[in-house]
């Protein structure tokens, strides 16, 4: 789950409502949650505080804490060219790697632990951290509590703009979550899900498709929630898109961390390509589909069970279809948008290796078969959220 950084993500420039000239787009910004391993065992780590520490000399806010003390953030500047983006997460990859290397332990960018710890997970030190594990005790303490994703802010103008996209993008994150499923081991085995991190990370309130709201409505349910106790604050809010409570973003929460930086910036441009029609098509008064409740939670559903490796419900047409056919209406949706920043061809290129390789899931699925040992697949964890 997010800290909700202080430091500046994607707050200075403004989405458009329009297709921008051609390079430009709205701003994005990534926050990407890790893993902390030993470096012997591949057990998690919680050295979180000591490595959050160190590397804040060299990173400033650009590295946070997490809920476990195994866990560590980091969050880019709003930038709008994805080749920037690309190279400051590396820097920022490459940094904390290196911090931890020296607090004993490794990185490693996966939506659940592939080894579980050896003793239940600590929660980090601090006053709002333990007021939630004291809230919720059930949800703490547990071997498979350790949940990391990848989180993505595309800069809109204000919190009435960025309701009305989640509102258009709602049924197009299954496609992404298909896409960004990197999490099938927990607890030491496989748990037949793609995407096991939101089975895990479901179990939180909070969480799940957003609600379709306007702005009079999100600041009335938002109040509600908080005031009936049901959340203990605003930042609880852990909708799949959701307006930013510090910057003027939405925010959307459904995709698992991922080793390879190709996909995390094929999904950081399809969000932007497909903000970016939809921001036109908002203002040209077009209503976002109503879709079924029941329909959109069975589409995220089956696009954690499979990622990209069997059956995805539309949950605009209620049809079953190959996940992989849902991933290329989403690239197709968001085609215009890409090509107006320039970015399609990136685009095309990094869909077409995942498409081919199966994602992060089947990744990791592949190095465990190579000698059925888990230490193989956190090596392979290691190697590529090093290197990217």
């Amino acid at each position: 789950m997010s800290s909700m950084m202080t430091a500046p993500l994607c707050g200075t420039d403004r989405a458009r409502t329009t297709l921008p000239r051609a390079g430009h787009g709205p701003t994005v910004g990534v926050e990407e949650e890790f893993l902390l391993v030993d470096r012997l065992t591949g057990r998690p780590a919680g050295r979180g505080p000591h490595v959050v520490k160190a590397a804040t000399a060299v990173l400033g806010e650009q590295v946070q804490a997490e809920f476990f003390s195994a866990q560590v953030e980091v969050c880019t500047k709003p930038t709008a060219v994805l080749t920037e983006l690309r190279s400051e997460l590396s820097l920022l990859r490459k940094v904390l790697g290196e911090v931890a290397a020296s607090e004993g332990c490794r990185l490693v960018a996966a939506g659940t632990p592939v080894i579980p710890p050896g003793i239940p997970p600590t929660v980090t030190p601090g006053e709002r951290y333990e007021r939630m594990a004291a809230r919720w005790p059930s949800l703490v303490g547990s071997y498979d509590g350790m949940v990391c994703g990848c989180h993505i802010h595309v800069g809109v103008d204000g919190r009435g703009q960025a309701l009305a996209l989640a509102n258009h993008m709602r049924p197009w994150l299954p496609a992404l979550q298909a896409l960004a499923a990197n999490s099938p081991f927990s607890l030491g085995r496989d748990s037949g899900w793609a995407d096991h991190r939101s089975v895990e990370h479901a179990r939180w309130p909070g969480v799940g498709p957003a609600p379709l709201l306007d702005e009079a409505g999100y600041e009335s349910l938002a109040d509600h929630l908080v005031t009936t106790g049901t959340l203990l604050d605003r930042r609880m809010i852990y909708w799949y898109a959701r307006p930013s409570e510090h910057v003027p973003t939405l925010e959307i929460r459904v995709c698992d961390v991922n080793a390879d930086l190709d996909v995390v910036l094929l999904l950081t441009a399809l969000v932007r390509g497909l903000a970016t029609v939809l921001l036109r098509e908002i203002g040209d008064g077009r209503p976002p589909p109503d879709l079924p409740a029941g329909c959109l939670r069975a589409a995220h559903r089956l696009a954690a069970r499979h990622g990209l490796a069997g059956e995805g419900l539309d949950p605009v047409r209620g049809e079953c279809v190959p996940a992989v056919t849902l991933t290329e209406r989403l690239l197709a949706r968001a085609a215009p948008g890409l090509a107006a920043a320039r970015d399609l061809e990136l685009a095309e290129e990094a869909f077409h290796r995942v498409r081919s390789s199966g994602g992060g899931a089947a990744r990791q699925r592949a190095a465990y078969l190579r000698r059925e040992r888990l230490s193989e697949v956190v090596g392979d964890l290691i190697r590529t959220t090093a290197t990217g």
